[in-house]
């Protein structure tokens, strides 16, 4: 049994802490949060110690590995503390609010010989799983183009970051994933709209050789959106984030000789595939894999490397922007 612990029980350390709570391979020892009165309601609630003060945490306690779900501009002081105690660590994205914090942090690890996962979620959505098993396939032939949606309201919990730091490093690191790799450049706009302080809106170009990637994000639509579709020379999916459904299109089409200028293509009506989906909650088949790694000694799905190189294309994207202004 891998004895877990939580720091930081906002939004998403609520969730970690309910998921632990629940899993039969992880006991939930303690949690921990400055909003004292939030840490003790958890911990009644799923039968834990509460703390307020993470040293003071890892001092008292003896566990094997926690989850970190506290602001970005937090992550590289409390994640070098615990893996300084050698715990493994599952921090949330991004893995740090620069490429040298999150280097540091990378090299705390290997110092320390202890584990180190990047929280992207939706590496874990099983639709993402499938759709990558899909593209791997060759059904949809060669890959030219993903285009991600990530738009909704200002999320009150994000006070340190802006929407391509929150919002866009999910998607970046999805495309990345479909395609197996990084882009030779990067490139957008972005802006603010609503919130005074912090970009609030986002289109971002990805260029990987003749394949690209673009993804819109913003805290200015009314609606939540996550959506990502993918192009290529036989067919066409749309992932929908949040139901889990993925529908695929293949393309059925015949060339013909029309004259010395070239062919013509004629297209008939595409065989359109619902793909089976069991619809399971990515953030317990995040932590699921999380205990796995931290039991059986495996280098997570996405580790520190990944969550730094998806940083830096995440900055590269806001420092592009300020060259074009």
């Amino acid at each position: 049994m891998i004895k877990v612990g939580v720091i930081g029980l906002g939004n998403m350390g609520v969730h970690h802490a309910r998921n632990y709570f629940n899993l039969e391979n992880a006991q939930l020892i303690c949690v921990c949060d400055l909003n004292k009165n939030l840490a003790d309601d958890l911990s009644k609630k799923f039968n834990c110690k509460a703390y307020y003060d993470y040293k003071l945490m890892l001092e008292q306690e003896n566990i094997d590995a926690v989850s970190i779900v506290v602001p970005t501009s937090k992550h590289k002081e409390v994640s070098l503390y615990c893996m300084e105690k050698g715990i493994d660590v599952l921090i949330e994205k991004p893995i740090a609010a620069s490429v040298e914090d999150a280097m540091e942090m990378i090299n705390k690890a290997k110092e320390r010989g202890v584990i180190l996962q990047v929280g992207h979620i939706e590496r874990f959505n099983p639709a993402i799983k499938k759709l990558k098993e899909i593209v791997e396939s060759g059904k949809l032939g060669e890959i030219i183009s993903i285009i991600a949606r990530r738009v909704g309201a200002v999320p009150v919990q994000v006070r340190d970051a802006n929407v391509i730091i929150d919002l866009a490093v999910h998607d970046i690191d999805i495309i990345n994933y479909l395609y197996g790799m990084y882009p030779n450049s990067v490139s957008g706009n972005m802006g603010k709209a609503i919130v005074e302080r912090r970009e609030d809106y986002a289109e971002i170009f990805l260029k990987y050789g003749k394949k690209s990637g673009f993804i819109q994000v913003n805290w200015i639509t009314p609606v939540k959106i996550r959506n990502l579709t993918v192009t290529g020379s036989q067919g066409y999916a749309e992932l929908n984030y949040i139901t889990q459904e993925l529908v695929v299109y293949q393309s059925n089409f015949t060339l013909q000789n029309v004259d010395e200028f070239g062919n013509h293509i004629q297209f008939g009506v595409p065989d359109k595939t619902i793909v089976g989906i069991e619809v399971q909650e990515p953030l317990k088949l995040e932590l699921l894999s999380f205990i796995d790694c931290v039991k059986l000694r495996q280098r997570p799905l996405v580790d520190g490397n990944q969550g730094m190189l998806t940083l830096q294309i995440a900055l590269g994207v806001i420092d592009s922007n300020k060259e074009s202004l």
